[in-house]
């Protein structure tokens, strides 16, 4: 029986290797690291999803059309006038989101995206998470289909294998340039899996770390930041999927969120835990040395950052009152633990600000203003805390600052997630999904579409790639 080659272990290659294996097929998953999880583990806010049964039980109206008309205008910026049209990819993500999240909700997974949040971008909630289950969504999810896979090794080994520490360094393509295998270091050795290939391997957000590395070349400008990326995401595909005829797109797109933790103690660290954007859709808020609001807090990302950097006011912290802290604890409690965020009076907030209370108070006074409808955010906020933030109440407070996180660039896709030569045309037996895909956001990305882009793409390579395998035409 022919296979399916998966290189990565992150959700994105998990999500392939499971939908293969669904569709009756053999899968051999290979990733560089010796434990499989990737940064998809990390992610802190949840998995977007449109119209599905939590946001009906909950009340909100949502659809795949509004979730596609929100991922347009935050992946093109201030953009206001008519939807561009020959977007594809864009589509596949939004009208797909809510079966995506029914397949982890339904068997074999069984998981309690129980609740959603409104994040920056978007006009609905509809970024899932678990309301009682606790751990960041992003583990969550990922161990769960880990767990899965290698029960799965266990049972049916014919069908399903794993190899970890290994190193792909090259796509083997036939005489007619199908891709038909991949060949992996492992242990000083080479060897080599024949098969169809889902490449999954992340983006190359982990660059700022070498100063020959991928990121350095395209964005330079970017390497004096931290990064949220583990050192595993150095952009590997970029050159073996290349070295095939493969086509990259957007390749100078990188995210930079706003807020990446900064532990007091290691404030240089060039690897920062990630403060979910969750916290600020719960209700959390900005604030610039002074104890001022700056921005839209729920604002997309690249305008959050890029006010951050305009505004020159730091060091930024994100303040939680009691309201917002109890509405997302499991982060909270997290962040306290690493020691990356405190739990503080408002007055011990302002002594280290160095600002008296009436200051703080004043920022709170107008944002209560404009929650209340007494006049309007001077910044743009529409959607506020349900209740007063008043400086006598107690607060969860982190120093945030803007770091490297997400790749928007990488190798072309069509929407089967099959790789797009060169020539324009799809490379028969290779196929992409995750952050190592290109052109499914733009410039810029929505908070929740992370664990959303792997888990869709990862399902639309695995459905094309298992299809591609069994078909009498394939020549593995």
């Amino acid at each position: 029986m022919a296979q399916v080659v998966i290189v990565g272990g992150g959700l994105s290659g998990l999500s392939a290797a499971h939908t293969v294996l669904q569709a009756g097929g053999r899968v051999v998953l290979l990733d560089k690291k010796a434990f499989l999880g990737g940064n998809s583990t990390k992610a802190t806010s949840g998995m977007n999803g449109a119209g599905t049964s939590v946001q009906k039980k909950q009340g909100v109206e949502d659809s795949a059309a509004i979730f596609h008309e929100d991922t347009i205008r935050g992946g093109t910026g201030a953009y206001t006038g008519p939807l561009p049209e020959g977007w594809p990819l864009a589509k596949v993500i939004t009208y797909e989101s809510g079966p995506a999240v029914e397949w982890l909700m339904g068997g074999p997974f069984n998981l309690p995206l129980d609740t959603v949040s409104r994040l920056g971008g978007h006009s609905r909630p509809r970024t899932h998470r678990s309301k009682s289950g606790g751990k960041f969504p992003g583990m969550m999810i990922t161990y769960k289909l880990m767990q899965e896979m290698e029960a799965m090794c266990m049972t049916n080994p014919e069908r399903c294998r794993i190899i970890t520490k290994a190193q792909v360094t090259k796509l083997l393509a036939d005489n007619d340039g199908a891709v038909v295998g991949v060949e992996y270091k492992r242990d000083g050795k080479t060897y080599c899996e024949p098969g169809a290939v889902v490449v999954a391997t992340g983006g190359y957000g982990a660059g700022v770390l070498d100063t020959n590395s991928v990121l350095s070349k395209l964005r330079p400008d970017l390497m004096s930041l931290p990064t949220t990326n583990g050192d595993h995401c150095t952009g590997d595909a970029i050159e073996f999927v290349s070295a095939v005829g493969g086509e990259m797109v957007d390749l100078k797109e990188v995210q930079v969120h706003p807020t990446g933790l900064v532990h007091p103690n290691f404030p240089n660290d060039k690897i920062k835990f990630l403060a979910a954007e969750a916290l600020r859709g719960e209700g959390g808020l900005l604030i610039d040395k002074e104890g001022r609001r700056f921005c839209n807090d729920l604002g997309t990302r690249d305008y959050v950052s890029g006010r951050m950097m305009a505004h020159n006011k730091g060091p930024y912290r994100l303040v939680l009152n009691s309201e917002a802290s109890s509405k997302i604890a499991w982060h909270c409690k997290h962040y306290t633990g690493r020691k990356v965020m405190v739990k503080q009076t408002g007055g011990e907030l302002c002594k280290d600000l160095g600002i008296p209370e009436s200051q703080l108070q004043q920022t709170f006074d107008e944002y209560n203003k404009a929650r209340r409808g007494e006049i309007k955010d001077k910044h743009g906020l529409k959607y506020f805390s349900s209740k007063d933030v008043n400086v006598n109440d107690s607060f969860h407070v982190a120093i945030v600052t803007p770091v490297v996180h997400y790749c928007m660039g990488g190798v072309k896709i069509d929407t089967n997630s099959q790789v797009v030569g060169t020539n324009g045309k799809p490379i028969p037996g290779l196929w992409a999904a995750g952050e190592v895909a290109g052109g499914v956001h733009a410039k810029n990305r929505l908070g929740g579409s992370a664990l959303l882009e792997c888990v869709v793409f990862g399902r639309v390579a695995g459905r094309n790639a298992a299809k591609y395998i069994i078909s009498p035409k394939s020549k593995l």
